[in-house]
């Protein structure tokens, strides 16, 4: 199996595996008062520093279940401050959701994007204004890679005292974070760490609301038992972000090359070929029956959107809003790609699609 799902989850990290292991053998409550507790609490506390550093100094890191909760943490504890929300079309739904089902308590605003994928800076300026109360803006889009000009949305919000929650899932340790974000959203699994784990990064004197309650075992504003076996494992996914980060991109840029050359020209990108991740490569091609191709290419792990929607049947909300029909959303792929992908599998892979979609105009 050719795995080119990257954004999905990444492959977890032999290292991250083997710093995970001990913590899975023996009992090691972290809030205990015992020697095993404060050892495993320890381990906490070293996988805590590593995971700040991939975000700016100033602020703090809280563990949480993943990126959902993270981002549903900063929106709760963010958007009392005013009486508006401001957010981008292409979001993930862990934004978009969270914040259409409190629209009947503030004025929600979703600023549209350009074809390329980047958001309207027109419309975001004319948004932001007075009475906003929370921005958010995602660094790399899951679906489609695009980097959005967080730098610009965060100093908006900062102008009006609004605060700027960035979704750095896809980002973080690829993309540098800009400075003005007030809260950021984390996810281990994204960076060849464990499933189950993320974080939520956020600037010192930026309130926090607990939703969940209970022991108040994270600083006192969120509740719940930490695992050791997991914190270890994002921690040392982290610190290789960090270690690996230039042998990394060097990499994906090799091999974004070659992706699109071996593609051929029958494919289009969908969203800006400049401002994106080049580990998220996503193209459609004319006539082509998603579906169809991915069982027809069995070998190959890729995507026909985001995951956390695949099963929903309806055309990805982050194509529609490029201003794509129904048709060009479904007969579009995502393939993302990384650190342990090989020269070989992109060509194999790129092979087997070509072939594949090739059939379907054989048979149209």
């Amino acid at each position: 199996m050719i795995y080119l799902d990257y954004q999905a989850t990444a492959p977890l990290a032999p290292e991250a595996r083997a710093a995970m292991l001990p913590w899975l053998e023996g009992p090691s409550n972290p809030h205990a008062a015992h020697k095993p507790g404060r050892v495993a609490a320890a381990e906490i506390a070293i996988a805590r520093d590593r995971v700040s550093a991939l975000v700016p100094e100033g602020g703090q890191i809280y563990f949480t279940s993943g990126a959902t909760e993270a981002l549903n943490w900063a929106i709760a504890s963010a958007a009392g401050v005013g009486t508006r929300i401001v957010t981008v079309a292409s979001e993930h739904a862990a934004v978009l959701d969270t914040v259409a089902r409190m629209s009947d308590r503030f004025e929600v605003v979703v600023l549209p994007i350009h074809p390329d994928g980047l958001v309207d800076l027109a419309a975001a300026k004319a948004a932001i204004q007075p009475g906003t109360g929370l921005v958010c803006g995602m660094l790399v889009n899951n679906e489609i890679g695009v980097i959005q000009p967080i730098a610009e949305l965060a100093a908006l919000a900062s102008t009006v005292g609004a605060r700027f929650l960035c979704d750095a899932v896809q980002g973080v340790g690829r993309i540098p974070i800009p400075e003005g974000c007030v809260y950021i959203a984390l996810s281990a699994h994204k960076i060849h760490g464990p499933i189950g784990i993320g974080a939520l990064w956020a600037r010192s004197g930026a309130p926090l609301t607990a939703i969940l309650h209970g022991g108040g075992q994270e600083g006192g504003v969120r509740s719940g038992t930490l695992s050791p076996a997991l914190c270890a494992g994002f921690g040392a996914a982290a610190k290789l972000m960090v270690e690996q980060a230039d042998a990394d991109a060097a990499h994906v840029s090799a091999l974004a090359a070659q992706l699109r050359v071996a593609l051929g020209e029958t494919w289009a990108v969908n969203g800006s070929v400049s401002a994106r991740y080049l580990g998220n490569l996503n193209v459609r091609r004319e006539g082509v029956d998603v579906a169809r191709l991915m069982s027809d290419v069995r070998e190959v792990a890729f995507s026909a959107g985001s995951a956390c929607a695949s099963g929903s049947g309806r055309p990805s909300h982050v194509l529609r809003a490029l201003g794509l029909s129904d048709a060009q959303a479904k007969s579009s792929v995502r393939l993302g790609f990384g650190r342990y992908t090989t020269a070989a599998e992109i060509d194999q892979a790129a092979e087997w699609l070509n072939a594949a979609a090739a059939n379907q105009g054989l048979f149209a």
